[in-house]
């Protein structure tokens, strides 16, 4: 498969990265930047091409000829459409993949359908981060929630405190305190990713992630983190895209919201578009500011600016005066074991899931969605079983899953099944499945 990858910024470089890692792919990364592609070449021992994305003459020097898919992941919305739109015109570019950041854009299904730019899909980072953190807003106890099959099943990612019920126990001992059929499909552990088994015990501090039906998300969030508290208040440092959208979403709840933007123009828009919520203008981490603001009553504090040093800094300072959880966006990836380092609950970093939510398009089998975890050291891939695939009508003991690979659930119509070893894959099924990067290829293989 041939793969042409438009901008080799910090996305393209992090969906460059993604890529590195698969067999079986052809891959050149264009751009203008020189200091840039060198970066890729030299760190990924990926091929590089200098020149415009969007023009004829590059694109045909970098294969798009026989390229399978087109990702234009540049700063720019327009160079991106416009690559695209040569990609299709001019080179029938089976699938053309754009990062769009303008709403304007990304919201006009005209715009991008087959019968135009013929876009398929669109990606919009800031939105799909103001998603990530809403659904952490609205599970607190969680370090992250990912959801599957339209939100009926979640992975939910919890740091386990000392006083956990789960804290020091293996596997096998905390099932038989609890009596519940509850998976664990990957433990986050300072800078390392592990698929569980039963004698592993869980350390405090640890951040494991489980499969679970939304039905039943409070109930085990209660066993493992203890009482369960409601979100009232909630503090945005930075109105951006990713805050006016998490601002605009959480003022329609029963909450009160509180949003800092240091641009008096960008107070002023935010003020006309956001109905309820409560806009300041101002440093998030100027202290007298917060303490004015009782940043003590606040149940969450986002810090989401496009200062990743500011981001970090206000978070420390916030959940120093008494925040409940604190919330950080860090794009450069080498800021992210600082981060948790430092103690901040949840990092999010809109990159990685970008580069995530592209990488699907790439692998081999029925994959439904994927999603990055443990600082890209595993991931949660919802998949199919075709009739061919060789995990169907296998037990899971039958199945050759490998050890750093779990399949944590499995979608039968309207069931939901934790599955033991002798549960059996059926055609049809959708299958959550945790794996570790040096197990991709082989469930790959597995689902074919």
């Amino acid at each position: 498969m041939r793969v042409i990858v438009i901008g080799a910024g910090e996305v393209g470089y992090h969906i460059s990265r993604f890529l590195s890692r698969e067999q079986d792919l052809d891959v050149v990364v264009v751009d203008t930047d020189r200091e840039k592609l060198s970066r890729i070449s030299e760190e990924l021992d990926i091929a590089v091409l200098e020149g415009e994305g969007g023009s004829p003459k590059v694109l045909k020097e970098a294969g798009a000829d026989n390229a399978d898919i087109l990702l234009a992941v540049t700063n720019s919305d327009e160079t991106n459409m416009i690559s695209c739109l040569v990609a299709k015109a001019l080179f029938n570019v089976k699938r053309k993949i754009a990062r769009i950041r303008n709403d304007e854009y990304y919201s006009n299904s005209t715009l991008l359908s087959d019968a135009n730019l013929q876009i398929n899909p669109a990606i919009n980072p800031e939105l799909e981060s103001a998603k990530a953190i809403i659904r952490i807003i609205e599970a607190p106890f969680a370090y992250n929630v990912e959801e599957f099959e339209e939100g009926i099943i979640k992975v939910i990612g919890f740091r386990v405190k000392e006083d956990s019920i789960i804290a020091g126990k293996t596997l096998i001992e905390f099932r038989e305190s609890i009596k519940e059929k509850l998976l664990i499909g990957i433990i986050q552990r300072e800078d390392r990713a592990i698929i569980p088994k039963g004698k592993d015990r869980i350390k405090p501090n640890d951040i494991i992630y489980l499969p679970i039906h939304m039905n039943d998300i409070d109930r085990v969030a209660s066993i493992i983190n203890g009482a369960i508290r409601d979100v009232k208040n909630i503090m945005i440092v930075g109105g951006g895209r990713i805050g006016y959208h998490i601002a605009r979403t959480m003022e329609k709840g029963n909450v009160t919201v509180k949003l800092i933007e240091r641009a008096p123009d960008r107070c002023k828009f935010l003020s006309k578009n956001l109905d309820r919520t409560v806009v300041l203008n101002g440093d998030g981490a100027d202290r007298s500011l917060l303490e004015e603001e009782n940043i003590g009553d606040m149940d969450v504090y986002a810090a989401i600016t496009n200062n990743e040093e500011l981001n970090i800094m206000s978070s420390l300072l916030a959940k120093r005066m008494g925040v409940k959880k604190v919330i950080s966006v860090v794009n450069r990836t080498e800021y992210l074991p600082l981060a948790h380092s430092l103690g901040i609950e949840v990092v999010i970093s809109p990159r990685i899931i970008t580069a995530s939510s592209i990488l699907r398009y790439v692998r081999r089998g029925d994959i439904l969605s994927l999603t990055a975890i443990a600082e890209d050291m595993g991931e949660i891939i919802e998949a199919g079983v075709s009739e061919k695939s060789k995990l169907a009508n296998k037990t899971l003991s039958e199945a050759d899953i490998p050890k750093s690979a779990l399949i944590g659930a499995i979608i039968r119509d309207d069931e939901i099944i934790i599955p033991g070893g002798e549960d059996t894959i059926r055609k049809g099924d959708r299958l959550i499945i945790f794996a570790l990067q040096e197990s991709i290829k082989r469930i790959e293989n597995l689902l074919l």
